[in-house]
């Protein structure tokens, strides 16, 4: 058995949105052709910014998937992160009315950057150009950054369920991923709906321009050219249960769930720390008793910042040694989705073991000696993968890294 006494959980479920396909064959496809979202920004007037690339989300119908709530009443990060939650379930294999789950022991952990701060925008435009009178109570009831793990609960109608909301930035999905982890291991629930969400906004956009790490018109990790991020949005959920479940259901099993590492060392607001890093790796392979050598691919943070590739890639160096696994970051084709990073990229990796692949790092032309990694430049490869992580680093020195699995044909 991997980690600690306990129920092994797997995944069998994906729900994605995000800028290279919403639905998880459309996400698959994106992935397989090493697809870019990137484009001019439309969620907020960028008059006054030099740069104006992001990664929207392109023709998101929350309609198509939500069923039971008025969309009205949701942001746009949680209409993502309810209408990501009905694609893992339909794709877990349970009835769409969503009856059977209602008085199964559930989870739902949705991890966050910012919430639901494109509506926060909004409001405080309206409050400095009509004053707070004007502003609009509707929007004004969907901020609670709550909403995101809540709704998903009142979406379908679930009655036994914890709703969490994570808020540790960029790793808030590998965060939410692990803590369902813990959830159906120990016995505490039957079924996990975990990942993230987040939706474009001016607050962040603006954040990283300021910090002079927005690039100019695409993302380029590992590379010695590379110009910053990207800003993306989206939401990746996926459905945990425990291996008995899974079994007794018959339901498709994309990976095992090996384990987790979390750290903090509040070393820096926004640069990452190598030791940290470091220590967060080792924590989740010893988690997932999993060595070094075993691991096939990793799937990095890799914002295309100066400051967390070098670092990332050298932390990867010092556990892994001159043989380190290839490292790609997803983040050249969707940009940096905040909360749902870690998620959308757990599903990468939950499909790469599946489908026998890793995905690219686009927009590559040479790697950075500094990084000294095979990052799987511009397109993807066929792969024969057993073990992959997935690593999730946040301001604050937030870490959170997630070890998965392939399938076993026999779970006997």
């Amino acid at each position: 058995m991997r980690g600690e006494p306990g129920r092994r959980v797997v995944v069998t479920g994906l729900g994605a949105v995000s800028g290279i396909g919403v639905g998880v064959a459309e996400f698959l496809a994106g992935l397989r052709a090493g697809k870019s979202a990137a484009g001019p920004i439309t969620a907020f007037d960028t008059e006054g910014f030099d740069r104006s690339t992001a990664c929207e989300v392109k023709d998101f119908e929350p309609d198509r998937w939500i069923r039971n709530l008025d969309v009205r009443t949701l942001g746009r990060a949680s209409r993502f992160s309810v209408a990501a939650a009905r694609m893992a379930v339909a794709d877990a294999g349970f009835p769409e009315s969503g009856s059977a789950l209602r008085d199964i022991p559930s989870l739902i952990s949705v991890g966050t950057t910012d919430g639901e701060s494109r509506d926060l925008d909004h409001l405080v435009e309206e409050e400095v150009d009509l004053g707070p009178e004007r502003m609009d109570p509707t929007v004004a009831r969907r901020v609670p950054a709550g909403r995101l793990s809540s709704a998903i609960a009142q979406e379908f109608g679930l009655t036994r369920a914890e709703a969490v909301t994570l808020p540790t930035a960029c790793a808030a999905g590998n965060y939410a991923v692990g803590y369902g982890f813990d959830a159906i291991r120990a016995g505490d629930v039957d079924l996990a709906l975990c990942g993230g969400a987040d939706a474009l906004c001016r607050k962040t956009f603006t954040g990283f321009y300021r910090l002079g790490t927005i690039a100019p018109e695409r993302c380029q990790p590992f590379d010695k050219d590379r110009k910053g991020i990207l800003t993306g949005e989206g939401a990746g959920i996926l459905v945990l249960e425990s291996l008995e479940s899974a079994l007794a259901r018959g339901a498709r099993i994309y990976a095992e769930v090996l384990g987790y590492g979390l750290n903090c060392d509040a070393d820096h607001p926004v640069a990452p720390n190598q030791d940290s890093v470091v220590r967060c790796m080792r924590l989740a392979l010893d988690n997932a008793r999993v060595k070094p050598e075993e691991v096939d691919f990793i799937s990095a943070h890799g914002t295309g910042t100066k400051a967390n590739d070098i670092t990332e890639a050298r932390a990867i160096r010092q556990v892994f040694g001159n043989t380190a696994p290839r490292t790609v970051s997803i983040k050249s084709m969707i940009g940096h989705s905040m909360g749902a990073a870690g998620a959308l990229a757990s599903i990468a990796c939950a499909l790469a073991l599946t489908e026998g692949f890793i995905p690219p790092t686009i927009n590559h032309d040479e790697t950075d000696p500094e990084c000294g990694l095979d990052c799987v430049p511009n397109q993807a490869v066929a792969a024969d993968l057993k073990v992959v992580q997935n690593n999730g680093l946040a301001f604050g020195g937030n870490n959170a890294v997630v070890i998965f699995g392939k399938s076993q044909a026999d779970w006997s």
